[in-house]
């Protein structure tokens, strides 16, 4: 029993059932718990991933171990490897080796990194691939896959040896499953590898594709800032088109303003012009009634003073009242008319001044002849009664009536002094040149007139040919007059010149002499008109040519002083009297007035065109062709001049004119009548200022004194002086070399 106890108990603290025991306790510990899924990577899941705390043995394998003394454990090995047992030293050897191989098993896993460093550790693996959330989450997740090969490799084996069989088995299986499951492992890696191969790839293509989209979209952004940029500038520019027919339509408003203002201007202005054409046409048809009222009034004039000079019947108190208001009348009038003469048209109080002139002349000459009516009905009656009775008494008395009415013609006369024409003699050579002018015109009528193209042609280039030249002098040189009185010379004596680039001939038609000899006349009258008018120094080359072709041309001379004459009255002198049935117009015409559409000249036109032709007549009669070659006196010299200077003083003076003729031809001829005739000068110069002087004086009103003052003033300087300084512009010697 004793034995048997022992045996049983020895049996219980065999090595073995210690091993068991072991086994048992580390089965029943919350570690030993530990189930197998052989489905965790199918779920992704990791193949610890049951196990969360570190392994450990069981507090029951510490007590079991702790009542194994080594010593019996070692003497028991010593037993069993003494013993001739050889099945169970493979078995002791198994079963060591598979409790090492657990022991060591259990250290790897208790000393296996954690799972956030398994996580560190892959995620150093895959630096490159920093892509999506999701696929670092299942890195980490599928790290510690790499690490396997750490977790299955063994540990060195323990020093315990359990040589059960079971043990043993046990630990085989172990390391076979362990091995399968490292296998499984390892082809799960690699799947999973393959798949995070494919992963990646497709990761790439994806960020590929999201990058080819990200540039897609970033050029679909630049063309959509580029069109918002087009629209923004297709919206200013419309904008700005806008603005620009904004701006086109107020220049067209503005145009069309302006338009319409100049359309009222340019009415108004035509509206002015025709008020201004209304106004003149007015003014011309006033002019005219001014004109008829004048000629009346001068007419009615007349036949008052043809009444006192033809021996009215009225007493000579009566002619001489009606006399001086029939020249008061005529007074009124010419003030009216002078007015008009320069250049403006008669007013209504002017026209009422003419009309009421012309009413108190009517009504002045109306009382006149009614007085002498009733002086002639009572003479008649007295002749009546007288007549049988005293018959031959009345014959006597009226012859004796006779003789004093022509003595107090002749003492009226002498009381005058002066006369109101010019000698009779003078006038009979002034209507002799008259005559001679009209007769060398109408000797030319065929060619002034003519009817063939080849006449009308050759009378053109022989009108060039004698008043071009004519408008060429100069006082330029003295080669330049001689070759101009060369070519004039030439064309009166029927020689061919040239003119305008061709040659042309008086003699290639009959009146050819008589047409350019009369447009030579004219030319040169025109000159002294005009051109002497504006240039005082011009009359001196004009009158040396004239003078000249005077002297070779004597006939042309006569033109020149008839056209003069006709132009110039005054140049004779003479005073035209206004006869019957001449209109006021003519009238003026007559006596040198430039008459027209517009009306009449001004005075002062009149006047300078007078003074030019007296110039040109003083310097003629003084000067001569310094290279003709004959001898004597000139056919019309300072003779001439004397005698037309004594004619104006013996002439009763007209207000205006006669100061201005008599100042310029003094000027231009006084030196030369001075050294002509000397003392007698003189005596006429003092006579002219001590009693012509105040005459003129006496007819001259206070808006004509220009010419009264500088004719004073040219008289007293010379009669101070005994000296009159030669004209400006003669012509001297070195002007005739040059």
């Amino acid at each position: 029993m004793g034995y048997g106890n022992s045996g049983r108990a020895a049996e219980i603290h065999s090595p073995e059932n210690l091993r068991w025991k072991t086994l048992e306790g580390l089965k029943n510990s919350p570690k030993g718990q530990v189930t197998f899924d052989p489905y965790w990577s199918e779920r992704g899941e990791h193949i610890l991933a049951g196990c969360k705390e570190t392994l450990s043995l069981s507090s029951h394998s510490a007590v079991i171990l702790e009542r194994i003394d080594s010593k019996s454990l070692h003497k028991s090995s010593f037993l069993d490897s003494s013993s001739a047992d050889s099945e169970e030293s493979p078995a002791s050897v198994s079963c060591s080796a598979s409790t090492a191989a657990l022991n060591g098993k259990l250290t790897t896993l208790s000393s296996a990194p954690s799972l956030k460093e398994q996580q560190k550790d892959i995620s150093g693996l895959l630096p490159k691939l920093n892509v999506l959330q999701a696929v670092s989450d299942e890195t980490r997740d599928e790290s510690p896959e790499a690490d396997i090969s750490e977790v299955s490799s063994p540990s060195p084996p323990p020093a315990i040896s359990l040589l059960s069989p079971k043990a043993m088995e046990m630990a085989g299986r172990i390391i076979r499953f362990e091995e399968d499951q490292r296998e499984k492992a390892k082809m799960a890696l690699r799947e999973r590898q393959a798949k995070q191969e494919k992963l990646v790839e497709s990761v790439a293509s994806d960020k590929l594709e999201h990058l080819k989209r990200f540039e897609e979209l970033r050029e679909l952004k630049q063309r959509q800032e580029f069109q918002s940029i087009r629209d923004m500038m297709d919206r200013e520019t419309k904008e700005i088109m806008g603005r620009h027919e904004k701006l086109k339509e107020e220049q067209r408003h503005r145009i069309k303003i302006q338009n319409l203002r100049l359309r009222e201007l340019e009415q108004q202005r035509l509206r002015e012009v025709e008020q201004e054409k209304q106004r003149q046409a007015e003014g011309r048809e006033r002019l005219r009634s001014l004109n008829s009222i004048q000629e009346e009034i001068l007419q009615i004039n007349q036949l008052l003073e043809l009444s006192g000079q033809t021996g009215s019947d009225l007493p000579a108190a009566s002619l001489a009242s009606y006399s001086s208001r029939g020249n008061q009348l005529c007074s009124q009038v010419s003030e009216v008319v002078r007015k008009t003469a320069e250049g403006e048209f008669p007013s209504l109080e002017d026209m009422t001044v003419a009309e009421r002139a012309l009413c108190d002349m009517r009504l002045a000459i109306r009382q006149m002849e009614e007085e002498a009516a009733r002086v002639r009905e009572k003479k008649k009656k007295e002749q009546e009664q007288e007549e049988e009775r005293r018959k031959q008494e009345a014959m006597q008395a009226q012859q004796e009536a006779q003789k004093k009415a022509e003595q107090a013609a002749k003492e009226k006369a002498q009381k005058k002094g002066l006369q109101n024409s010019a000698e009779e003699s003078t006038m009979k050579w002034y209507k002799e040149l008259q005559d001679s002018a009209a007769r060398c015109t109408q000797s030319f009528e065929q060619l002034s007139t003519p009817k063939d193209p080849q006449t009308k042609k050759l009378k053109l280039e022989l009108q060039k040919a004698a008043t071009i030249p004519v408008s060429q002098i100069s006082t330029n040189s003295g080669s330049q007059l001689r070759e101009i009185f060369d070519k004039i010379d030439k064309l009166l004596s029927g020689r061919a010149v040239v003119s305008g680039g061709k040659s042309v001939s008086a003699s290639q038609h009959p009146q050819g002499l008589e047409f350019v000899g009369c447009k030579l006349a004219e030319k040169f009258v025109k000159q002294g008109e005009e051109e002497v008018a504006s240039h005082h120094e011009a009359a001196f080359p004009i009158a040396v040519v004239a003078s000249g072709i005077w002297e070779l041309h004597p006939q042309v001379g006569d033109l020149i002083l008839a056209h003069l004459h006709k132009k110039c009255p005054y140049a004779v002198p003479h005073y035209p009297p206004m006869k019957d049935g001449t209109s006021v117009e003519e009238y003026q015409k007559i006596l040198g007035y430039r008459v027209d559409d517009s009306g009449v000249e001004g005075q002062d036109s009149f006047l300078k065109r007078m003074s030019g032709m007296i110039r040109l007549y003083a310097a003629v009669i003084q000067l001569r062709w310094p290279y003709g070659t004959k001898q004597g006196a000139v056919s019309h010299g300072l003779n001439h001049g004397w005698r037309w200077l004594a004619q104006m003083l013996n002439m009763e003076p007209l207000a205006d004119i006669t100061a201005t003729l008599l100042f310029d031809f003094l000027e231009v001829c006084g030196n030369a009548l001075m050294k002509q005739y000397q003392g007698q000068f003189w005596k006429l110069i003092l006579l002219l200022k001590d009693e012509y002087f105040p005459r003129i004086e006496a007819v001259t009103s206070s808006g004509q004194m220009g010419s009264v003052i500088r004719l004073k003033q040219f008289l007293e300087t010379s009669l101070q002086s005994r000296q009159i300084s030669p004209p400006k512009g003669q012509l001297s010697s070195t002007f005739w070399r040059s």
